[in-house]
């Protein structure tokens, strides 16, 4: 079912307040932020792929909050190992980003593009993970940005390339509102311990059933899910959108997204000022439809037109994935409508078998029963909720949390 978050965001006044109008529109940094006192450091590792997605979906969310608002919100992204020589996966979305948001978005990359083992670690490793770690000091302590990424950091402290003691003061000292949010598998305890929200990526590796197999598609491909209680999974998502978007740019060509959203009716989400943002750079790539009831809908209690919503924007689902005109399919929110048994799992398995090759689908939301899709999947991860700042009656704040 929705998240509970969900519905807290459906309790705010359907327009936020603007600001004064003697101030105009601008960019809002940490250190003149309106909302809660303090901003929180999250962390998001685990061996499971949804990582730096989600942190860039974060990225994206508070962006498309500030322009909703009439603000600016400054964000830098600095990406510890990973230098040049090679292609990563979030290159394209970070490519989108600058380009759909040029004055907002900074990113400084470090390191070499080489894995390597803490005796592999060589005098220049040390010196380009100092290299970026004074970046992000002078970044930090400037409170010029909202939002700070620092990608791969949790890596780079396993590795021993930093003194822990000081990046965990540093991190725990940041200005009041500014968000920080560490990627990277192999987080460190103590800096597990001071932040507010930790959120592991799981990976589950699901071999194909027997019934699959029969048919005669003995590879799928292009199929991802991302499911569990944790944080991450709708950020994932449109972390996804803007990779597809800034794949097409790379390529010289239209890469269409759509983005449909199950159990999400009514208004006053959080991701629709995030897609609203999409949809103002590129106007022509982005289509986005949501389904369902503005009130969250619990088992044993679904009423018929849930039934008939998750159908209606199931068959839209349906006839854009078999067309072939949308490179990458966000079905948000689509496993606890299955979960609810608002619609059946079958007609989801044949159209997912028949899908084109080069069509992506991202399917996200938390569920009790896995339905059989997943053993379609290419990628799943579930996302874990070790720490959040919510259990501890911190407010959430809109654009990050919800």
């Amino acid at each position: 079912m929705a998240d509970k978050a969900d519905q807290g965001q459906k309790n705010l006044d359907k327009k936020p307040p603007r600001r004064g109008s003697g101030k105009g529109i601008g960019i809002v940094t940490a250190a003149d932020s309106r909302e809660r006192s303090h901003g929180q450091l999250h962390i998001y590792d685990g061996e499971g792929k949804g990582k730096s997605q989600a942190a860039l979906g974060v990225v994206l969310r508070t962006i498309g909050l500030g322009i909703c608002e009439e603000r600016r919100t400054r964000v830098l992204l600095l990406r510890f190992l990973k230098g040049p020589g090679r292609a990563y996966d979030e290159d394209a979305a970070i490519d989108a980003l600058q380009q759909g948001f040029p004055h907002l978005i900074d990113q400084v990359r470090t390191g070499r593009a080489e894995f390597f083992t803490t005796a592999e670690a060589t005098h220049v490793d040390t010196q380009e993970a100092q290299r970026g770690w004074d970046i992000a000091k002078g970044a930090i302590a400037s409170e010029l940005y909202s939002v700070v990424v620092l990608d791969e950091l949790n890596p780079v402290l396993d590795l021993g390339l930093l003194p822990l003691g000081e990046v965990v003061d540093t991190l725990q000292s940041r200005p009041k509102g500014m968000e920080i949010i560490v990627t990277g598998r192999a987080a460190p305890p103590q800096l597990v311990q001071v932040a507010d929200l930790h959120s592991e990526m799981r990976a589950h590796k699901r071999p194909m059933k027997e019934s699959v197999h029969s048919q005669g598609l003995h590879s799928v491909g292009g199929i991802e899910i991302y499911t569990g209680e944790g944080k991450g999974k709708s950020t994932s998502a449109l972390g996804k959108a803007l990779q597809a978007i800034g794949r097409g740019i790379s390529q010289d060509k239209s890469h269409r997204v759509l983005i449909l959203q199950w159990l999400k009716g009514g208004s006053g989400y959080t991701e629709d000022a995030a897609i609203a943002a999409l949809r103002e750079s590129y106007p022509h790539l982005v289509d986005h439809l949501r389904s369902g009831r503005d009130a969250i809908v619990w088992r044993g209690q679904q009423k018929p037109i849930d039934y008939v919503e998750a159908e209606r924007a199931w068959e839209i689902a349906r006839a854009a994935i078999g067309s072939g005109l949308y490179k990458t399919v966000i079905l948000d929110e689509l496993n606890p409508s299955v979960d609810l048994e608002l619609l059946p799992i079958e007609p989801i398995i044949q159209t997912l078998l028949r899908k084109p090759s080069e069509t992506e689908v991202i399917i996200t939301g938390r569920c009790k029963n896995q339905p059989a899709y997943f053993d379609l999947a290419s990628v799943h991860s579930e996302m874990v909720c070790h720490k959040h700042y919510a259990e501890q009656g911190v407010d959430l704040k809109r654009g990050v949390d919800y």
